[in-house]
């Protein structure tokens, strides 16, 4: 895998497959920053979104992963940041296309959506694709401006 560093941060809703996406991260000696939350207690998706989305766009991390119930939360919150390009994955498919097409740096997953070994591929795919530029980087200069 590529050498980088990810934050991740998750809600309440997300809590458990963080702490297992944590565990496959560790798996692959693959850096990250947890930036919470630290239990089950309900708490507020934005708060993570934003505390991930900082740590890329400050450089000390390349990508970012966010988990809450259906992912769709983290979603909106993180693409509400400028520089941020946030991809709610439920399929291997679309995880692989994301990074490719669209470079995006955040992936954003649901819990109550998705079996756990269904994100833990898609984690798995979605750190490993490369951009592929070319004509993508066009579109992703539009986004951009």
């Amino acid at each position: 895998m590529n050498n980088f560093k990810v934050a991740i941060g998750s809600d309440h809703g997300g809590f458990e497959y963080k702490q297992a996406i944590i565990e496959f991260l560790k798996s692959k000696n693959i850096d990250y920053v947890d930036v919470g939350t630290y239990s089950k207690e309900s708490c507020d998706y934005p708060v993570f979104a934003k505390k991930v989305c900082e740590k890329i766009l400050s450089n000390e991390v390349q990508r970012g992963i966010l988990i809450c119930g259906t992912g769709i939360g983290m979603s909106i919150a993180a693409n509400k940041i400028k520089g941020i390009r946030a991809s709610l994955c439920g399929d291997t498919f679309s995880a692989r296309a994301t990074r490719a097409h669209n470079n995006s740096n955040v992936l954003c997953i649901g819990q109550r959506v998705i079996g756990e070994a269904l994100a833990l591929d898609i984690v798995d795919i979605w750190l490993k694709t490369d951009f592929e530029g070319g004509r993508h980087q066009r579109r992703i200069d539009m986004i951009e401006s």
